[in-house]
């Protein structure tokens, strides 16, 4: 298979360039059905290191310095490699940055099942990961010495989910309490829907339905003939994002509407609207972030409106993920006052940025001493309404109510 790999210096927004630079490595499926979402998770990071190595007029991390200030300015590279969305070629792909490329540090790689093993590969090095775009529970659950994460996982979406439909059901007077779970059969997939067992365990809700399949395929009218004979109240999907637009039309092709429809984080990625158009209303998502949070966080609107410029589109969520994981990382490289591994995995311990700094809702980065999970992560749930994305839970964050039930496509 033929690696497309990318290096780049970022210095974005001037002339200048350091004398010294910084490179670490960033693995994303840059080729085949999820080219679309790397490119966002690549924007994403060049967004963050763009902030890191130039000067901006405004409140945030590095934007009064250029480069990390206690290495005299080094500017932040980022060497890009294709994993194509499998595995083994992203666990080659990191060593390669490792031992060819001389990174000092990896971000990446978006899905789950890559980020495991391109992590094992680190971890062996005894090179420092910063992963702010997978959400597998297990990926923090392992004990690892060098991995680290800024995202919530779906441990912690699956409970706000769960509390959300409770608050539906006290809104609106209803029962939801009958759930079906449809997930890919990979990494992301597989752990998500286990989190949601045990989640509908915990509070109650009875799973009436468990339907694992494998991505990337050109059907899935059985899988919707199962859940229609279940007779779902509520739909959990954790999908990405070319099954997540096949399971949309066959939907509507089907008639098939449940009265809530509640999914992971791909539904939030350019292409899904592009795609459905209308069709996407009314679904709701998880998201660690939605754009109209800018009211909580001006400091958001001035990050937008200099992405757009450089990239031509808005800021989404996933864009926001892979920001979060170079920025922890140059924070770390900056206290340190050195790229050395063990200094560097030492003040990733002791990481505390605040919450201002972040353009997710969290009260900060500080990560776990033992699962080096980010402990302020979380979630907020938004719907698509318009065509636009509204945050809808929880309450201190909403700026729309939620659309409940979700409509018939003969309704519409």
């Amino acid at each position: 298979m033929a690696i497309c790999v990318f290096s780049l210096f970022v210095v974005l927004s001037g002339a200048a360039v350091a004398a010294d630079v910084i490179k670490i490595g960033a693995i994303y499926p840059f080729t085949g059905p999820m080219a679309g979402t790397a490119k966002m998770c690549r924007d994403g990071t060049l967004m963050a290191v763009d902030i890191i190595n130039n000067k901006y007029d405004f409140d945030f991390l590095f934007a009064d310095t250029e480069g990390i200030p206690s290495l005299g300015g080094a500017k932040i590279e980022v060497v890009f490699a294709d994993s194509a969305g499998d595995p083994k070629t992203g666990m080659s792909e990191a060593e390669r940055l490792i031992t060819s490329q001389k990174v000092v540090a990896l971000v990446g790689c978006y899905q789950s099942s890559v980020t495991k093993t391109a992590s094992q590969v680190a971890e062996r090095y005894g090179i420092p990961y910063v992963n702010g775009d997978s959400s597998s529970p297990m990926l923090t659950e392992r004990k690892f010495k060098w991995f680290f994460r800024t995202d919530p996982h779906d441990g912690l979406y699956a409970a706000q989910q769960f509390e959300h439909l409770m608050q539906l059901e006290k809104d609106f007077g209803v029962s939801l309490r009958r759930v079906a779970l449809v997930y890919e059969n990979t990494e992301f997939g597989t752990f998500a829907s286990r989190a949601e067992e045990e989640a509908a365990k915990k509070y109650g809700f009875e799973v009436v339905e468990n339907i694992a399949y494998t991505t990337g395929a050109t059907s899935l009218t059985s899988e919707v003939t199962r859940l229609m004979s279940a007779k779902p109240d509520v739909i959990m999907m954790a999908a990405y994002i070319s099954d997540q637009i096949l399971f949309t039309k066959t939907f509507k092709t089907m008639g098939f509407a449940p009265k809530v429809w509640h999914n992971t984080a791909a539904p939030g990625e350019p292409a899904y609207l592009q795609s459905v158009g209308a069709d996407g209303n009314y679904l709701f998502l998880r998201q660690g972030f939605c754009a109209d949070q800018v009211v909580n966080k001006p400091v958001i609107a001035d990050v937008m409106k200099i992405f757009k410029e450089k990239f031509g589109q808005e800021m989404l969520a996933d864009a926001v993920r892979s920001f979060h994981a170079p920025l922890a990382l140059a924070d770390a490289f900056n206290r340190a006052g050195t790229t050395e591994p063990e200094a560097v995995r030492k003040a990733l311990l002791e990481t505390d940025i605040p919450g201002k700094y972040c353009l997710s809702p969290w009260e900060g980065i500080k990560f776990d001493p033992e699962t080096h999970q980010n402990v302020h992560a979380q979630y907020i749930i938004c719907q698509i309404q318009d065509q636009k994305f509204y945050t809808v839970f929880p309450s201190e964050f909403a700026t729309r109510k939620s659309v409940f039930p979700f409509p018939s496509w003969e309704g519409r």
